[in-house]
């Protein structure tokens, strides 16, 4: 299955422009963040359409760059009954629906290097989960797509060390590259976030983003599922911008009562608004300076 040529009609048949003030756009200074938002996992068409067309209209009106996020499937999950997906090809055509119907570029994860050019053909940027951010191959198949390569550190990593990640990405003819800070391991069970990190990896020249709910995170936990701090979330948002993050990552869902991956730390939909126009108002004060 995960090596198949995908010849079906949703696929991607244009480029949609992707907006990173100051990179994107050549003049290296800095402007509104940019925002990665949307469920942990395409569970139904309900939630991945019902989402995007909220957050499209939230990020319009507040003049954020935005591009949707779900992952097509989720391959490291604690549990082997956890939910991982709704099968390959069925979720990748919704994602390339919402590029479609909306306009906004979309990312996904990618977890061996035999995704990397089915994946492409859907989205606009591949994902590295932290875990995997060392694997060559992964990087190197990533890159060759010519996609946006979105690289998340791993938890175990110094921000020094991403650099060598960037330049799999950038050795292999691509100079498209994110990179993306999503807490490091405190003990077994916990994550803290170390803001140094951010300066640090913009020391590449990339755009560097905080994933903000994966940062609040409880992994390891002994019953099997992830737990989370999802009351912080607005509180490590307004510290990344504070900072000077170029992006920000946050998932959200209609309901993370009830979402098959990662409710535990995913912030409600209709919280999105409120929080996003307290940091924009907290970008603008910061770029005054």
């Amino acid at each position: 299955m995960m090596t198949m040529k995908c010849s079906h009609n949703e696929a991607k048949t244009n480029d949609i422009q992707i907006t990173i003030p100051g990179f994107t756009d050549g003049t290296g200074q800095k402007g509104m963040f940019f925002l990665m938002a949307g469920p942990c996992v395409v569970e139904n068409e309900e939630v991945v359409m019902g989402t995007a067309a909220r957050m499209v209209e939230i990020t319009s009106r507040l003049g954020i760059p935005y591009i949707f996020k779900a992952s097509y499937r989720k391959a490291n999950r604690s549990r082997a009954d956890s939910f991982t997906g709704i099968g390959d090809i069925q979720a990748l055509n919704l994602l390339a629906r919402v590029r479609r119907e909306f306009g906004v570029p979309v990312v996904t994860d990618i977890h061996n290097p035999e995704e990397a050019a089915m994946a492409a053909e859907y989205v606009d940027v591949l994902q590295i989960p932290a875990f995997l951010c060392r694997q060559t191959d992964l990087l190197t198949a990533a890159a060759e797509t010519g996609r946006w390569v979105n690289i998340k550190k791993g938890q175990f990593l110094a921000p020094e060390s991403m650099v060598f990640a960037a330049e799999k990405i950038t050795e292999a003819g691509n100079k498209k590259v994110m990179l993306t800070d999503r807490g490091t391991m405190f003990g077994y069970q916990d994550l803290v976030v170390d803001y140094r990190g951010i300066p640090i990896m913009q020391r590449t020249g990339f755009p560097v983003v905080m994933d903000i709910t994966h940062s609040l995170q409880q992994p390891n936990q002994s019953c099997g599922v992830t737990g989370g701090h999802p009351e912080m979330i607005e509180t490590v948002a307004r510290a990344a911008i504070a900072v000077g993050a170029d992006g920000l990552f946050v998932e959200t869902h209609p309901n993370p009562a009830v979402a098959l991956s990662d409710g535990a730390n995913m912030l409600a939909l209709d919280r999105m608004e409120t929080m996003l126009e307290r940091l924009v108002a907290l970008r603008k004060t910061v770029l005054s300076f």
